[in-house]
């Protein structure tokens, strides 16, 4: 059981990480390049943990790793960029929370993991979490940004699935580095063909870069592969619940969003169903011993 609570809060390092994701992104990150905000933030976090484990794939792990790589990290940070981009920080990062019934729903069919009732049921109070603050009314929600959100949503949860079937074969961190290197190296030809010359980076842009590829993606994937390696793949969809928690409140603590009471209860059911996804130990039953008839 303690392990369990240790990997769960390891595991919650990700979602956290990526709630001010988005406020950093649409805050200081420059507007309008998302393939190559999705390579600087990717590459980056790629080669420093490959330069940190320093090995490289072998065999089926190089396609691996390409699928990997598209599904997690290339295409998922564009459709990223994109939403936080175009949506407020809690209505981008609400949407992402969806995620945790269809990674259930994923992996029963791909690593046989049958969704427990009490995942089902958190899934359920944190979508109804989510429905509370996103639909109040109060912000924008601008439709290619709501459609980015959604397409990361159900690709990533496609990966991460993935990743959890394939990743016994290798260590999380050779693992991690090799998804981020290659989701970058795949997006720098489309970026250079898509969106011209690179952006300019001013000062707060290149912090801004620097805090998502080292904190938000380097040690936030890394984290979030070893939670998948050590719990079910529900217990971890569920924690990324905290990801909605976060952007939230730093909507509300920094950027000066009004949380609104509707948005207040949406967040404790959010709450309520990250709680309701906590590894749970199994009691052991007592073994009588018989002693053989003589």
């Amino acid at each position: 059981m303690e392990a369990n609570v240790r990997w769960t809060l390891v595991t919650a390092i990700a979602p956290v990480a990526w709630g001010t994701n988005y406020f950093v992104t649409h805050e200081y990150l420059p507007d309008g390049d998302p393939l190559y905000g999705a390579a600087i933030r990717a590459l980056p976090a790629g080669l420093l943990l490959l330069a940190v484990r320093r090995r490289l794939p072998r065999g089926s792990w190089w396609w691996r790793s390409a699928v990997l790589g598209l599904l997690n990290t290339g295409v998922f940070f564009a459709l990223v960029y994109i939403a936080a981009q175009t949506l407020p920080t809690s209505l981008a990062s609400t949407v992402m929370a969806t995620s945790p019934m269809v990674m259930m729903m994923i992996a029963w069919g791909l690593v046989a993991e049958r969704p427990h009732v009490r995942h089902l049921a958190g899934a359920g109070v944190g979508a109804g979490g989510v429905a509370l603050m996103l639909l109040t009314g109060e912000a924008s929600a601008a439709p290619l940004g709501v459609a980015a959100s959604v397409a990361a949503m159900l690709l990533s949860s496609l990966g991460y699935v993935l990743a959890k079937r394939w990743g016994g074969e290798v260590d999380v961190l050779a693992s991690t580095a090799w998804q981020l290197t290659a989701g970058g190296l795949l997006l720098l030809p489309f970026a250079c063909v898509f969106e011209g010359a690179p952006p300019h980076l001013d000062g707060p842009a290149l912090l801004g870069f620097g805090y998502v590829s080292v904190v938000a993606t380097a040690l936030a994937f890394a984290a979030w592969f070893a939670g998948l390696r050590h719990l079910p793949a529900a217990t971890v969809g569920l924690v990324g619940l905290l990801n909605p928690v976060t952007g939230v409140l730093l909507g509300t603590l920094i950027a000066g969003e009004v949380l609104t009471a509707r948005q207040f209860c949406g967040l404790a059911l959010v709450l309520a169903g990250v709680a309701l996804g906590r590894p749970v130990a199994r009691k052991a039953r007592a073994v009588r011993a018989v002693s053989p008839l003589r």
